[in-house]
């Protein structure tokens, strides 16, 4: 997941997705075979945004723990001010749009969890977000591990 920031006009650009975790979010997605988790990120911002990339900061990683099969989700965070092209009104994921980091955090259209992601995007050093959950619903004590 990336945080997209224009500095300049203090936004952010977000995704709201209409399929599988509907609602406001960052752009963001899986890694392909052969692919770093860093140029996943990059390819990901591309695909759904129609922005390129570069110079993400790593800003931490949420880690999501199934305690009854012990499978693991992870979801490396990133955020840039580094990007050009124009962003694409809509793609298969959703429609994208700027808005300032505080109206986000304020919607009520936010996806499920998101709100979690805040201090990780929020903090100044790198941040572990842990979360032993039971697979089925998402409410689980959150764990956060700043560096």
């Amino acid at each position: 997941m990336v945080m997209v920031k224009d500095i300049k006009n203090n936004r952010v650009l977000v995704l709201n997705k209409s399929k599988n975790w509907p609602g406001l979010t960052f752009p963001g997605g899986h890694v392909e075979k052969g692919e770093s988790f860093y140029d996943a990120a990059v390819r990901e911002v591309k695909e759904e945004t129609g922005l390129s990339v570069k110079n993400l900061v790593a800003k931490g990683i949420v880690h999501w723990a199934n305690k009854k099969t012990g499978d693991r989700y992870l979801e490396f965070i990133y955020s840039t001010s580094d990007f050009f092209g124009t962003p694409i009104k809509e793609t298969e994921e959703g429609t994208i749009e700027w808005m300032s980091y505080d109206e986000l955090k304020a919607s009520k259209k936010l996806s499920q969890n998101f709100d979690m992601y805040f201090p990780i995007f929020e903090s100044e050093t790198y941040c572990e977000l842990f979360l032993d959950w039971n697979g089925k619903d998402w409410n689980s004590e959150k764990k956060y591990v700043f560096t």
